[in-house]
């Protein structure tokens, strides 16, 4: 092996290991308030209505942003995206954990949340450009999406430990520190942004009507539950966001430079997984919140309890990225990802059949381990297979509009599948809640677990794998449209 070509994958790795560090980042932080929230909304005063905001104020943020933030990494570079998210991250956190009011605190969770619109896409650029398409980029996307999918559940555990131990500002500090190391280690490790065309503009109304039109929509989908579906903010939201995203396709269609070129939709790798990341989100990007609710509402576990429960799920979910990357190289993705979701069906099913009020939870390790398989694999193929043949000039783009359905499909997946569970316990109280509360969570399994199914049929739409194989790295050629 010569020295270059050691130096270079050495300095892969090391770029590679960064990009799942961000990634953590992000998914811990998406986390690690949620078993907080009891401290924080008595720390700060918060009101029963409003304490969701917490939480919402970063999802609609994030979700909002996140096409913005996918062109602006075309437009201005994946590399300067990257540090302004993380640089957004680090000071909206200090804020979070120095605030005073539930105003304050609201406000820098929605900073946070446009912070992760900026990186979120960065990352997901970096990855797919950095790396060549087949065994390199899917090996790249396995790291990644294990980094993401145990995010989840080490911010939950993380939570629990810093909240007892150090108060609840604490999970709003621990994310200076980690966003701090990571933009350093950006400018080392993470190739400079090439000089973009002169002749490529900024769409600013296109930039306009979609950021305030999915705000709105995403704003809608959270607020939905507590306010009521007719409610007149609700409604005004939804009509809002509805006109803003007419009007953008609209402007979209008829823009020299727009900031999302329709021609993508073109390939048929790309609107197949907006398909599969809606519905997989939708479902199983729910049951982190099921499981949360079961074991502290039913089993009446701690924060930290709650964190240790998860620890099983976690390790699943690492060894199905990692396995998936290797099976999608020699099979392709398509098959791998049908795969995957099958085993989510059916670890799904055995986790809701196993799901009672008295069941011990060694009950519930055999679902947990073969849904966290299922679960692990799927998270990392569906953005690697939105990334193939689409040009390195709109990768950007291309995983923000991947995202911004991640965000879409699991607020509309929480809001259905909770109002589905929460149906049945209005005057219950005491035992006779626990029982209602485990048939509601009991019945959202159930109906995420079809969802699952609807995730594989979809991913049938994929192209299958041609019998060449892709050597030259991504950040070197054009890409073409290629079999997954």
């Amino acid at each position: 092996m010569s020295t270059n070509t050691e130096g270079r994958r050495k300095r892969l790795g090391l770029t590679l290991a960064l990009l799942a560090f961000a990634q953590l980042i992000i998914s811990i932080d998406y986390n690690i308030v949620y078993v907080a929230l009891p401290d924080i909304g008595s720390g700060l005063g918060f009101s029963a209505q409003n304490l969701q905001w917490v939480v919402s104020a970063y999802a609609v943020a994030f979700g909002g942003f996140l096409l913005l933030g996918g062109r602006a990494c075309d437009l201005f570079g994946p590399r300067r995206m990257f540090v302004l998210g993380l640089g957004l991250y680090a000071g909206s956190s200090l804020l979070g954990g120095l605030a005073g009011s539930p105003e304050v605190l609201i406000a820098a969770r929605a900073i946070q949340g446009i912070g992760g619109a900026f990186l979120f896409p960065a990352t997901l650029t970096l990855v797919s450009t950095s790396f060549a398409e087949g065994k390199e980029r899917n090996r790249a996307f396995a790291v990644w999406g294990t980094a993401g999918g145990s995010g989840m559940i080490v911010g939950s555990l993380l939570g629990g430990v810093l909240t007892e131990s150090l108060g609840w500002e604490s999970v709003f500090y621990v994310n200076v520190p980690l966003a701090g190391i990571a933009m350093l280690l950006a400018f080392p490790l993470i190739q400079p942004d090439a000089v973009q065309s002169s002749g490529r503009s900024f769409d600013l109304l296109g930039a306009l009507t979609s950021t305030i039109g999915i705000t709105a929509i995403v704003f809608a989908l959270v607020q939905g539950p507590e306010s009521g579906w007719t409610a007149p903010v609700v409604l005004g939201a939804l009509a809002l966001g509805v006109v803003l995203l007419v009007a953008f396709f609209v402007i979209e269609k008829n823009s020299a430079d727009p900031l999302l070129p329709l021609a993508l939709f073109g390939n048929r790798n790309l609107t197949t997984a907006v398909g599969v990341t809606f519905f997989y989100m939708a479902s199983f990007g729910t049951l982190l919140y099921f499981l949360t609710v079961y074991f502290q509402g039913v089993h009446g576990y701690s924060p930290l309890e709650t964190g240790l429960a998860f620890l099983v799920p976690m390790v699943a979910i690492a060894i199905g990225a990692q396995t998936a990357g290797g099976l999608a190289t020699k099979h392709g993705i398509r098959a791998i990802m049908i795969g995957a979701m099958v085993i989510g069906v059916i670890g799904t099913g055995i986790l809701g059949f196993t799901m009672a009020t008295d069941a011990s939870y060694w009950i519930l390790v055999p679902g947990m381990i073969v849904m966290g398989l299922g679960q692990g694999a799927g998270y990392t193929l569906m953005f690697g297979a939105a990334a193939i043949g689409v040009a390195p000039e709109d990768q950007g783009i291309a995983s923000g509009v991947a995202s911004t359905t991640q965000q879409i499909g699991g607020a509309v997946g929480l809001a259905v599948l909770v109002a589905i569970a929460n149906s049945g316990l209005e005057g219950q109280a005491g035992e006779a809640l626990r029982t209602a509360t485990t048939d509601g969570l009991r019945t959202a399994v159930f109906i995420a677990a079809v969802g699952i199914g609807i995730v594989a049929l979809i991913a049938l739409g994929l192209k299958k794998p041609e019998p060449q194989a892709q050597t030259a790295p991504a950040a070197e050629r054009r890409p073409e449209t290629v079999g997954v």
